[in-house]
């Protein structure tokens, strides 16, 4: 069979379930099977040695115990032992390959990160990291293929790892605040969406102090009945915003469903998502390593990057996808510029100190680092922020293409739009940048920016506008609807109505 359909970047992503029209299983029972087949293929190509370990965890997701028995009954009988860690996040799978007395040789997540219910998929790991496009690639070539290892049939076993990996995140706040309940006195809420994140609850804000009340839906349910566990979300946020403002709390968490990514809400109501969680981790990493490079996507405002320059920072803007920002700023250390961050909009956050993992514990883990300190010395988490310039106005235009060969079409409209913009009075091309066209506009024209790129995977052109002036982003719109009209394979219909057009 043809997997190459499945293949979402550096993941593995289908349906797994019946539930939405129009969209059905096609990761299938032989399917799981022949991923098993092909990753233990892979992995032993890779390693080079028999004897392989593997971990095996999973998210809330209704499919989630399933798919697991099938890749994991697929994996032992091509010789591997195999060691079913349950419900688990996507960092801690990948810990579980550097951590003393687990040490496997690599770890499968079964996620859909952010997904409707019905989607699924794998995530693998070795202790090199998370594998890339082309590592993907492959093991999907092998599972449509018919070789076998050949070995006899390995193991499956049951063992656990959360309770290690909450201990890690402990200790890592109780060195730095030096004292075992450096929370003490202060009430921090989480809102875990019904994904994995419930955990850190009781096994890491309850153990270093913190009063917890208030916190929200933190048991598993992958049905998601409260709203879609994801930072990026408005209802998402607005339920931290809520449960911070009901129980007068320090601070709120929020993760995605399977604790890749993180948010946060502070005291004052401020919420710490987009540019905002990026210039917070980016004023705590400058403090510690002045003149670091912190690296972003494409879509992050012109007033974060003056925000990092005044913190004596460098911003380097990369292109969007959590894994282009982490090996930007990987191969940046590599080049001897040192860069600590790596981190999306999204919420991806990877630290240096931290094998450049993404992971939202760990983010939210470093912030209570700074809580702590800040309760101590007399400051508050908001000052750190207070000179981040915020854009007056900012919207997103997401527009489908509908031709088949979206690809191509999308980019016969950057390749003109670049020409265009180069034309336009008080329009400038950024040259700074690294996907599509980013084009900024001088006062006159709304003193903004906006950026058209094509989608990483789906047939369609997101478009961001951010503007300092108010009415901008619709001036914007305005200027740039006459090139976009005559592309009639592009679903223009919300810019032009937006517009005015």
């Amino acid at each position: 069979m043809d997997y190459t359909k499945l293949q979402n970047g550096s993941d593995i992503r289908g349906v797994a379930m019946e539930g939405i029209e129009g969209q059905h299983v096609n990761l299938t029972e032989q399917a799981c099977c022949d991923i098993g087949r092909g990753f233990a293929l892979w992995l032993r190509a890779r390693l080079g040695k028999d004897t392989l370990r593997v971990a095996v965890g999973r998210d809330s997701r209704l499919s989630g115990p399933q798919l697991a028995l099938w890749l994991m009954e697929a994996m032992a009988a091509e010789g591997l032992q195999v060691t079913n860690l349950g419900m688990a996040s996507t960092p801690a799978m990948f810990m579980s390959t550097v951590t003393e007395g687990f040490a496997f040789d690599a770890s499968v997540m079964i996620t859909a990160s952010h997904l409707p219910f019905n989607r699924n998929g794998y995530k693998f790991f070795t202790k090199d990291g998370g594998l890339e496009k082309q590592d993907i690639a492959a093991i999907l070539a092998l599972a449509g293929g018919s070789e076998h290892t050949g070995l006899p049939a390995g193991s499956i076993v049951t063992g656990s790892f959360m309770d290690t990996y909450a201990a890690q995140l402990r200790k890592k706040v109780q060195d730095a605040a030096g004292c075992e309940q450096p929370l003490a006195g202060m009430r921090i809420v989480v809102d875990a969406g019904n994904g994995a994140g419930g955990f850190y609850c009781a096994k890491v804000l309850e153990p270093l102090g913190a009063d917890t009340v208030g916190s929200r839906y933190l048991d598993p349910d992958g049905s998601f009945p409260n709203h879609i566990p994801n930072p990026e979300n408005e209802t998402a946020m607005q339920s931290i915003l809520d449960a911070v403002q009901e129980s007068k709390a320090d601070l709120g968490i929020i993760f995605d469903t399977d604790v890749d990514r993180a948010g946060a809400v502070l005291s004052d109501g401020t919420e710490l998502n987009r540019n905002r969680i990026i210039a917070m981790m980016a004023a705590i990493l400058l403090r510690e390593h002045p003149g670091t490079t912190i690296v972003t996507d494409s879509i992050t405002s012109t007033g974060l990057a003056a925000f990092i320059r005044k913190h004596g920072g460098v911003h380097h803007r990369f292109k969007r996808g959590y894994r282009n920002v982490i090996n930007e700023s990987m191969r940046l250390n590599r080049g001897g510029h040192d860069s600590q961050l790596a981190m999306e909009t999204s919420g991806h956050g990877a630290l240096k100190e931290n094998y450049f993992l993404d992971d939202g514990a760990y983010l939210v883990t470093r912030l209570l680092i700074e809580l702590a300190r800040a309760k101590k010395e007399g400051y508050t988490l908001e000052s750190l922020i207070a000179d981040l310039a915020e854009p007056a106005e900012s919207k997103e235009f997401r527009m489908n293409i509908l031709v088949p060969d979206f690809k191509a079409y999308g980019q016969k409209i950057i390749d003109e739009l670049n020409v265009y913009a180069a034309s336009q009075p008080g329009w400038s091309v950024a040259p700074d940048n690294f996907e599509g066209v980013r084009v900024n506009l001088d006062k006159a024209h709304s003193d903004g920016w906006f950026l058209l790129r094509l989608s990483l995977h789906d047939p369609l052109i997101p478009l961001n506008i951010e503007s300092d002036s108010v009415g901008g982003v619709r001036q914007i719109a305005s200027e740039l609807a006459p090139f976009l009209r005559p592309f009639d394979q592009l679903d223009t219909s919300a810019l032009l109505a937006f517009a005015g057009c």
